[in-house]
């Protein structure tokens, strides 16, 4: 009986740890490539021995938090106008009528809390006309980025 309650305990931690894998704006995948069962524990272990240096704290936002930032993630992705590869990072550009400055900076601050290792810049170019959120951070971010994003070389 106490072996039974262990396995149901643990397999409750396990769906709420892939539910705030899963989750995370930066590491929206699709159904295919979502990692499950050993492939996250593996995930959670790595990040635990500090061997990858680019993941999401998932405790860092509440629940209803982490649903308003996934839904401004969204509205931001889709809202995008152009990518732009720099010498550190990418550059998102957005049109004021689409994204508003006070979304993008909400957005950043949220981001911030559970993905540290970014480094965010936020311009309004082009006599307000071009909202420009620029990504950057240490060595490898950009590559993590690039991944994250699926974007083209």
């Amino acid at each position: 009986m106490k072996n039974k309650l262990k396995q149901t305990i643990g397999r409750k931690k396990g769906m709420v740890a892939t539910s705030a894998l899963l989750l995370c704006p930066w590491c929206i995948t699709s159904a295919e490539t979502r990692p499950t069962g050993k492939a996250i524990a593996q995930k959670e272990e790595k990040m635990a021995e500090g061997t990858n240096r680019f993941y999401c704290n998932t405790k860092a936002l509440s629940p209803a938090e982490r649903i308003k930032h996934e839904a401004l993630t969204k509205k931001l992705l889709s809202a995008r106008k152009a990518t732009v590869e720099t010498e550190k990072g990418y550059e998102l550009q957005f049109s004021p009528a689409d994204v508003t400055v006070l979304e993008v900076a909400e957005w950043v601050v949220a981001e911030s809390k559970c993905c540290s290792f970014f480094d965010f810049h936020i311009d309004l170019e082009n006599v307000g006309t071009l909202i420009c959120l620029r990504l950057t951070g240490i060595d490898g971010v950009k590559q993590f980025i690039r991944t994250e994003f699926h974007l083209l070389n």
